[in-house]
């Protein structure tokens, strides 16, 4: 059994029915609109709901930032690699994937499901080994969004995206050395973006699998940016462009005349 604490991760865990909630406690010294509504949804989702001394969620959750909402909840069941090519885009669009190498900070992790979310990323791909594991720090830092984005873990990233290749997506490594820029690059194609570790950046495996390498300009003194920051810029870019209409196919040259013609 796992715990999400937080108004927005229970709530979202109520939303998306996407995991068995075993049961809601709130804080019953809590007694607010917004909780009220809360405990109304998962009563009407047929949840167990109980009102228990603050304490007794402090303890459950280990930490006092439970906002007085916590949920008991059964292991989540990630998807497969197969499971996130499966899915085709609609007529016009292009599938757009987030593979993570090492990401091990929650706090990061959370604000890149929370990024991945709103900028509509198709599925999200974790190694199992030298990763953050999806706790409730991390639901809470992605205000809930961890609970709707589709997530595979796989057991050797090189060769996950070996088989996004050879389903036709591009492989884009951020590293502050690539070229070209990130808003030089078309993002209107099925791609799939990848982040490497605070600090150290893509494994040398990961980025030899990459088909092209992109980076953030950086007019600073420092060289890169946070993984959470820099992955949020390079997914609104992407977002935008693929918002943009489709290029029109450029016109064939008309046959020149010469001077003697």
């Amino acid at each position: 059994m796992e715990v999400l604490y937080g108004l927005h991760p229970v709530e979202e865990a109520v939303r998306s029915g996407s995991r068995r909630l075993d049961s809601v406690l709130f804080a019953r010294d809590r007694r607010d609109e917004r909780l009220e509504r809360l405990a109304e949804a998962c009563r009407a989702a047929g949840l167990r709901v109980s009102f228990e001394p603050r304490d007794q969620l402090t303890r459950l959750a280990r930490t006092d930032a439970h906002q007085g909402a916590l949920a008991l909840v059964r292991e989540r069941a990630f998807l497969a690699i197969e499971d996130l090519l499966a899915v085709q885009p609609q007529a016009g669009s292009h599938r757009f994937f987030l593979a993570l190498d090492g990401i091990e900070d929650p706090h990061n992790l959370g604000a890149l499901l929370r990024t991945a979310d709103a900028a509509g990323v198709d599925g999200v791909i974790l190694p199992e080994r030298r990763s953050a594991p999806i706790s409730a720090t991390v639901a809470k830092t992605s205000a809930g969004a961890s609970e709707h984005v589709r997530i595979a873990r796989v057991t050797n990233l090189v060769r996950s995206l070996e088989q996004m290749k050879q389903a036709n997506v591009w492989v884009l490594g951020l590293d502050e050395r690539g070229d070209p820029d990130y808003m030089d690059y078309d993002f209107r194609t099925d791609c799939c973006l990848v982040l490497g570790r605070e600090g150290a950046g893509l494994h040398d495996l990961v980025k030899k699998t990459c088909d092209h390498l992109l980076r953030i300009p950086m007019a600073g003194m420092v060289s890169s940016l946070n993984v959470s920051v820099a992955g949020a810029v390079v997914m609104y870019e992407a977002m935008r462009q693929r918002r943009l209409p489709a290029p029109k196919p450029a016109a064939p040259a008309k046959p020149r005349k010469g001077l003697g013609s």
